[in-house]
């Protein structure tokens, strides 16, 4: 069973159907018990740094993710929100401490003035290290973007893939059974379907 953390932040819906479509056994919950249970952990995320990190403290979530994921290494995947949550601290609104998963600050993209912010639509993403997750792809590894923030690791060493729009950056990053896209892949029709496929037989 995959659970999808529900902290009153994310688009939860479209990630349920898309793994749905492929045949997972997929549910939406906060509760402990059903995170304790599940097989893999997805924390997607629309919104802001400061919001999310914080409804994740109010609903109690910091100590059961960390327990579940970095102490049982269950399998793991945050989307672009749910991606910079991993961070050691992010910049939106106000400095705020994260979840610490994957070392790294989040900040604002700055751009040249033709590059609007947010970055919004499709682009292709470089691939700099090799991982089952991205196998079967269309050529162009086209998927969707929405975000005003990037994902700054402070080791290379994580780091999966990136994606250019007048700078490059960060774009998928891994370290262990933690996996993390800042790209949307439930809104990336073939090449997300494909990742979710993946993800849900991925053995890190």
């Amino acid at each position: 069973m995959i659970v999808i953390i529900d902290y009153g932040i994310s688009n939860l819906k479209s990630v349920k159907n898309i793994l749905e479509v492929i045949g997972a056994e997929v549910i939406i919950s906060n509760k402990k018990e059903d995170i304790e249970k599940a097989e893999r952990i997805i924390l997607p995320g629309v919104g802001s740094f400061d919001e999310g990190i914080g409804n994740l403290e109010k609903l109690g979530l910091i100590e059961i993710l960390r327990k579940e994921v970095l102490e049982k290494k269950k399998p793991f995947l945050g989307i672009c929100l749910g991606m910079q949550l991993l961070a050691t601290k992010g910049n939106e609104g106000r400095e705020n401490k994260g979840l610490n998963f994957i070392p790294g600050e989040v900040k604002r993209l700055k751009l040249k003035k033709e590059f609007k912010v947010p970055h919004v639509g499709w682009d292709d993403i470089i691939i700099k290290k090799e991982t089952p997750l991205f196998n079967g792809m269309t050529k162009d590894k086209n998927f969707y973007f929405v975000h005003s923030y990037y994902f700054i690791p402070e080791s290379d060493e994580c780091i999966v893939a990136t994606c250019n729009y007048d700078k490059e950056f960060v774009c998928a990053i891994q370290k262990g059974n933690i996996f993390a896209t800042q790209f949307h892949p439930e809104k990336s029709q073939i090449n997300g379907m494909k990742f979710m496929e993946n993800f849900i037989k991925w053995k890190p």
